[in-house]
């Protein structure tokens, strides 16, 4: 009897905790909802586009390198062709570590979800935020086609070294437009971003080559790169050193 009562117990436990989340899922939501409509309100998704597209050194979808883009897909989100703004799968995966960790150790942001972020919030790891920015990534999935999106991403995104745009950080590393850039220079570049205070070329070329041989390997993961070429950019990079 005991055992049964101490199942049933368990059980709802099990069914309040899931009860207890939804709500708070939907309050979250809520507020995210709200922080999103404030955010449009001080300026429009296609007045903050166009401010970003009005910068000096802006480069386009068309000035970028095929290989350069391939390799910021690969490693900041390999689904990014196929989800409509945000990835499931990613999120789940991203779920799971946190909770198994405790923390905020993944965030399962796609590109879209990154470049809402730095249009319009701050770069602190907090839920309603995280709400704001999936609603805002499905209104930029909305207006914009995939190589806008992307555009836009590499135009304002962080690169280490004070650079805010890949015309800055192609011409601050390596000293030439991001149309110039070879495999090895697109391939560097892709990595940075991650983690700029680490991965930036001039503060420790060690851990750039590292995380460069990481876009390599996700590059040839995921049918961007052959054996043999990533195996040609590598000896390009062994060959600079």
């Amino acid at each position: 009897m005991k055992k049964i009562k101490v199942i049933k117990l368990m059980k709802w436990f099990i069914v309040l905790t899931m009860v207890l989340c939804i709500c708070s899922g939907f309050v979250v939501a809520g507020k995210g909802y709200s922080m999103y409509r404030n955010a449009l309100d001080q300026m429009s998704l296609a007045d903050k586009v166009e401010s970003i597209q009005d910068k000096e050194h802006y480069t386009t979808f068309e000035e970028l390198p095929e290989v350069y883009v391939n390799a910021v897909v690969s490693v900041e989100d390999h689904r990014f062709y196929n989800h409509s703004g945000i990835d499931l799968i990613a999120i789940g995966r991203a779920v799971f570590n946190d909770l198994r960790a405790g923390r905020f150790v993944e965030g399962g942001s796609t590109i879209t979800q990154q470049l809402a972020k730095n249009l319009y919030f701050s770069q602190e790891k907090e839920m309603t935020r995280k709400a704001a920015e999936v609603f805002m990534a499905f209104d930029l999935e909305r207006n914009y086609s995939k190589e806008e999106i992307l555009e836009l991403y590499v135009n304002t995104i962080y690169y280490g070294d004070g650079y805010y745009t890949v015309a800055d950080a192609s011409e601050g590393y390596f000293g030439k437009a991001p149309e110039e850039m070879s495999q090895y220079e697109s391939t560097l570049l892709a990595g940075i971003p991650n983690a700029p205070s680490r991965y930036a070329p001039t503060k420790n070329p060690v851990l750039a080559e590292k995380r460069q041989m990481q876009v390599l390997r996700r590059m040839e993961d995921c049918g961007y790169f052959s054996t043999e070429e990533a195996e040609t950019v590598a000896a390009q990079m062994v060959a600079i050193n």
